[in-house]
C-alpha cells in the first residue's frame, strides 16, 4: 500500500512538472512583454523621469503628483472627452449598428454577393493601419480629396474642420468587420423557426430583432461591445491622420501619451496619464463583465 501510495505521489509530481514545462515558455513571455512593461510603467508614473536631462539619469519618486497633475490638466481632460466620443461613436453605436446591419442583411443574400461585400468590409480591417490611413487621408484632403470633389467642395479639408468626425467615420468603416463576422456567426445561432413564426404573425424587422433575436445574441452583443470599446480607446491610428490637431481638436488619450512621451519628454508624466488610461479601460471591462453576467 504505502509502495503503491509513492508511486501515485510520484507521477502526480511528475505530472506538475511536465505541466509546468509545458507553460514555462507562455509564462516567460508573458512576464517580459506584459508583466514588466506594467511594473515599469507604475514605477515610472510615480517619478518625475524624463527622456533627457537630469531627469533622465536620476529619476525622483513624486507620488501621486503626476497624477493630480494631469487630472487638472486642460489637455488631459479634453483628451478624456474625445476619447469618449470617439469610443461612444464610432464603436459602441457605429461598429455595433452597421456590423449588425450588415450580417442581418447579408444573411439572405446570394452567396456571391455576400462573400464579395464580406471580402470588402474584411479588406479594410486586415489593411495595416497606415496605408488606410493615407487612403483616407487622400479622401478627406483638401483641393484633391475624392470626397471633397464628389460633394462639390474641393476647397475643404476635411481633416482640418472636421477633425473628430473624420476619425469617427474612419474608424467605423475600418472596425466593422469584427462586429459583422461575429454577428453572423451568433445570428446562425438563432432558431429559423422562430424567426419563421415571427414573420408568419406579421412581427416587423425591429420587432424580429427585438423580441426574437436579440435574447438570444444578447451575450454576444456585450462581448463584442467590450472588446471593440477596448481597441478603440487604446487606438493609436488617429495620430496618423490628424497628429492630435488642429489646436487638440481630436487629440484622443493615446495620441496625447504619445506626444507628452516622445515629443515632450515627460516619461513620468506620460506614463501616470497610460495608467489612468488603464484605470478606464478595467472600469469599462468590470461595467460590461456585470451586464453580461446579469443577463446569462
Amino acid at each position: 500500500m504505502a509502495n503503491r501510495l509513492d508511486e501515485g505521489i510520484d507521477s502526480a509530481g511528475l505530472g506538475v512538472r511536465r505541466g509546468l514545462a509545458f507553460v514555462a515558455p507562455a509564462l516567460v513571455l508573458i512576464g517580459v512583454f506584459l508583466v514588466f512593461p506594467a511594473l515599469w510603467t507604475l514605477y515610472i508614473g510615480i517619478t518625475n523621469y524624463q527622456l533627457t536631462g537630469p531627469a533622465a539619469a536620476n529619476p525622483r519618486v513624486v507620488g501621486l503628483d503626476n497624477v493630480l497633475t494631469a487630472v487638472h490638466d486642460p489637455l488631459f481632460t479634453n483628451s478624456v472627452w474625445l476619447t469618449a466620443l470617439f469610443v461612444l461613436f464610432s464603436a459602441v453605436i457605429g461598429q455595433n449598428a452597421l456590423g449588425f446591419g450588415l450580417a442581418w442583411l447579408l444573411r439572405s443574400a446570394n452567396p456571391w454577393l455576400r462573400r464579395t461585400i464580406e471580402g470588402l468590409v474584411l479588406l479594410s480591417w486586415i489593411l495595416p493601419g497606415t496605408v488606410v490611413a493615407f487612403l483616407w487621408f487622400a479622401v478627406l484632403s483638401r483641393d484633391t480629396g475624392t470626397l471633397g470633389l464628389l460633394l462639390g467642395s474641393p476647397e475643404t479639408s476635411w481633416l482640418v474642420e472636421y477633425p473628430m468626425t473624420s476619425l469617427i467615420i474612419f474608424n467605423v468603416w475600418r472596425g466593422t468587420a469584427f462586429s459583422m463576422l461575429l454577428y453572423t456567426s451568433a445570428l446562425a445561432a438563432v432558431p429559423p423557426s422562430q424567426l419563421e413564426t415571427a414573420r408568419l404573425v406579421g412581427a416587423s424587422g425591429w420587432q424580429t430583432v427585438r423580441d426574437v433575436v436579440f435574447p438570444h445574441i444578447r451575450g454576444h452583443v456585450l462581448t463584442n461591445t467590450l472588446l471593440i470599446s477596448l481597441w478603440t480607446a487604446n487606438d493609436f491610428t488617429p495620430f496618423l491622420l490628424t497628429s492630435g490637431g488642429p489646436n487638440h481638436r481630436s487629440e484622443v488619450l493615446p495620441v496625447l501619451i504619445y506626444r507628452q512621451a516622445l515629443e515632450g519628454g515627460e516619461l513620468g508624466y506620460a506614463s501616470a496619464m497610460s495608467l489612468l488610461l488603464l484605470l478606464g479601460n478595467l472600469v469599462i471591462a468590470l461595467v460590461y463583465l456585470r451586464l453580461l453576467r446579469r443577463r446569462a
